[in-house]
């Protein structure tokens, strides 16, 4: 056996040409740098160098995966948003523009008036409607279609049978307000 392994290798052609040249490239880099290191007393490790560099290789893939992770979810996000408008479009219940039943609600810890039919707001008090909050828009869907939607974004779905909890302290608790008290 005639030669380094390196030209073994580039005779069954495992390696070529450009690849022998750059490890022998590395190689001197290599040997100067220790040259210098021990010419200026310091310790110089090229193993201490090649986990720095494994190190920070798999400090750069879990960024990348975790970055990947993120913009997955925010993927998904967006999918489910689209979903759930695309749902909403298609079983809103029509309330006509001569609607004169002003409905009361809240959203987001404030009132928001709703005008709606006096057969609409018999549904919405019985659970029959619930309101969905699409943007700054409001929409009526049948009761089903907002267990759908609630059981995805449970935030947007506004019922009237919500039981809230009450204060122990507070002097109004037995005196509840009616559905259908006009302001």
């Amino acid at each position: 056996m005639a030669g380094s392994l390196q030209d073994q290798l580039l005779k069954i052609g495992a390696v070529d040409k450009k690849k022998a040249k750059k490890s022998q490239h590395q190689k001197r880099k290599e040997v100067t740098k220790t040259r210098k290191a021990i010419k200026s007393g310091e310790k110089f490790e090229p193993q201490a160098l090649t986990q720095e560099m494994q190190q920070s290789k798999r400090d750069k893939q879990q960024r990348d995966l975790d970055l990947n992770k993120q913009r997955d979810a925010d993927r998904g996000k967006k999918a489910l948003i689209a979903d759930v408008r695309q749902i909403v479009q298609q079983h809103t219940v029509d309330i006509p523009k001569d609607a004169d039943v002003s409905y009361n609600f809240e959203h987001n810890n404030k009132i928001k008036k709703l005008f709606i039919t006096s057969e609409q707001q018999k549904q919405l008090i019985l659970g029959q409607l619930a309101i969905v909050v699409s943007g700054e828009s409001h929409a009526l869907i049948p009761d089903k279609i907002a267990e759908k939607i609630e059981s995805r974004l449970p935030d947007i779905v506004i019922r009237s049978q919500e039981e809230h909890d009450s204060d122990e302290d507070d002097p109004y608790a037995d005196y509840q307000i009616p559905d259908d008290l006009m302001w």
